[in-house]
């Protein structure tokens, strides 16, 4: 039987949040050896229909670039193919999940993208109950976005929509009535070509997909300081190999530090770079580290490049100057309204040499959402993974991440 504090590791590793929480205590019970997933889309495609039934295949225009969508499991985007069936599966699936018994705190499907709902520590809590001290034991991921399926509204070929109804009870005893609305587009060419003001050729193989996510408030009190207000986060992970660095541009020109890298610790040296406005960060599943930026400090867009699988992915998610992002720490003594907008995270194995993994997370988070009965928030998160001929993969990693490949590869061989 798993120990509870592999459990909150576990949850740690995976749940993507913008919270500071120490392990130093911890003890975990031995896993299973994690293995790296190097599946086609067609074989994950064969796997997921086995759980859901409902799982839709969304394709852009006559290319070969397919996602897959699982109303069952909370309107993910499971993952994706940029060469059809027998092309490289993009996402990080979590396939010995889908056989375990619910478990009351989180349940670890992966994905490569998901959306959740924050704060998840701090007074404003949606995964502790009011009063319960902020200890694992008491945390629990909110059913509508943990375990319970949401509601297909409707699909075309190219294009989701998918809807909840949610009830949360908030750590101040504020009860939350909402509505996600989350529309799941693929992305042609033209079209990719056209947001990241870059041009491909006949060499790359693309895939890209947008999510816009829209918070309404259905309740009849306002969400304001006293009350909390919720936030929304989409979650992307992925499978890391001995040479993915995850990287993301900085802005320069502001005061303060650059990131926060002491989320399990302290990040070593030897695995981040920070230099003239580029973020480096190993994502090889070896060492265990997050880091977030605030929101002064983002650009919109961050990536990773993989030199041995060819792989370059980039993100690009909305960013308010003036929106109020949460610190979600298991705390209620530190400022609820001073957070981070955009984290990443690199898997790696515990001090027992258990892990659940490999992966690797990029995500984005969306201001709080102080709204009146009626009103919605609009959150937008968009993935793309290219391939093919890499002087073509160069060039968009130029134009899009400012740093060529050449850059990536060897910012960490000079350790």
């Amino acid at each position: 039987m798993i120990s509870k504090y592999f459990k909150a590791l576990v949850m740690f590793s995976i749940l993507i949040t913008g919270c500071k929480n120490s392990d130093k205590s911890a003890k975990k019970e031995s896993n299973a050896a994690p293995a790296v997933n190097e599946n086609t889309f067609s074989h994950d495609q064969d796997f997921l229909k086995k759980w859901d039934s409902s799982l839709v295949v969304l394709k852009a225009g006559d290319s070969n670039a397919m996602i897959l969508v699982s109303p069952k499991y909370q309107a993910k985007v499971f993952t994706s193919t940029a060469r059809g069936d027998s092309g490289k599966s993009f996402g990080w699936i979590n396939y010995g999940a889908f056989e375990k018994p619910v478990d009351p705190h989180m349940n670890a499907f992966g994905g490569e993208d998901r959306l959740w709902l924050g704060p998840e520590g701090g007074p404003f809590s949606l995964f502790f109950a009011p009063g319960k001290e902020m200890v694992f034991d008491n945390w629990h991921t909110p059913a509508p976005f943990d375990i319970e399926s949401w509601s297909l509204v409707s699909y075309t070929t190219n294009e989701a929509r998918l809807s909840k109804d949610m009830k949360l009870l908030n750590y101040a005893g504020t009860e939350l009535h909402l509505n996600i609305n989350r529309e799941i587009r693929m992305l042609e060419t033209p079209q990719i070509e056209k947001s990241l003001s870059i041009a491909l050729g006949k060499d790359v193989h693309v895939v890209g997909f947008t999510t816009t996510n829209t918070l309404k408030n259905t309740g009849n009190i306002v969400w304001d300081h006293k009350t909390g207000a919720p936030c929304m986060w989409n979650l992307d992970m992925f499978t890391p190999s001995e040479k993915t660095v995850i990287v993301i541009p900085y802005k320069t020109n502001v005061e303060g530090k650059v990131a926060t890298t002491d989320y399990f610790g302290e990040i070593p040296a030897d695995r981040i770079k920070i230099d003239s406005g580029t973020l480096y960060f190993r994502a090889d599943g070896h060492s265990r580290g997050k880091l977030g930026l605030p929101p002064a400090r983002v650009k919109g867009v961050a990536g990773s490049y993989s030199a041995d699988k060819g792989v370059l992915t980039i993100i690009r998610y909305d960013v308010d100057q003036k929106g109020t992002y949460l610190n979600q720490e298991w705390t209620t003594k530190k400022d609820p309204f001073t957070g981070d907008v955009m984290n990443a995270y690199n898997d790696g194995p515990l001090k027992d040499g258990s892990q659940m993994g490999p992966f690797y997370e990029m995500e984005s988070v969306s201001p709080a959402a102080f709204l009146k009965p009626g009103e919605s928030l609009v959150h937008k998160h968009t993935v793309y993974h290219f391939t093919g001929d890499q002087n073509a993969l160069n060039g968009i990693s130029e134009k899009v991440l400012g740093v060529s490949l050449d850059q990536i590869n060897s910012i960490f061989k000079k350790d």
